[in-house]
């Protein structure tokens, strides 16, 4: 029923940007964000931001993402500039349904080279 469809992800160099897409369907998500994973680290909150459209970002990250929904599309985006070596991660799409619970996507990888 619920179903978080990512894209964007890919290969860039040090100091690019990337965008990234994810398209919800089948709840109302009071919430939507990303976080992300590296090889051998647990999973970190990257930015979240709710149905008010007040957004919360990881210190890491903070000035670099922006992170944006459109509600109208069911959507959020994150867009990544400057990016850094240390960014490279597996970055998953989150969202909150008040009635259904927690959600995350499939994951999509970002790796930034030097």
């Amino acid at each position: 029923q619920v179903q978080l469809v990512e894209s964007g992800g890919g290969l860039v160099q040090a100091g690019g940007s990337l965008r990234l897409s994810c398209a919800a369907s089948g709840s109302i998500f009071i919430i939507m964000g990303w976080h992300r994973q590296a090889p051998g680290k647990q999973r970190e909150l990257v930015a979240i931001i709710p149905s008010s459209g007040t957004t919360s970002y990881a210190d890491s990250v903070k000035g670099r993402f922006t992170i944006s929904r459109d509600n109208a599309k069911n959507t959020v985006y994150l867009q990544m500039n400057s990016l850094k070596p240390e960014d490279t991660a597996v970055y998953y799409c989150y969202a909150v349904s008040r009635s259904l619970g927690h959600y995350w996507g499939q994951g999509t990888q970002v790796t930034v080279s030097s």
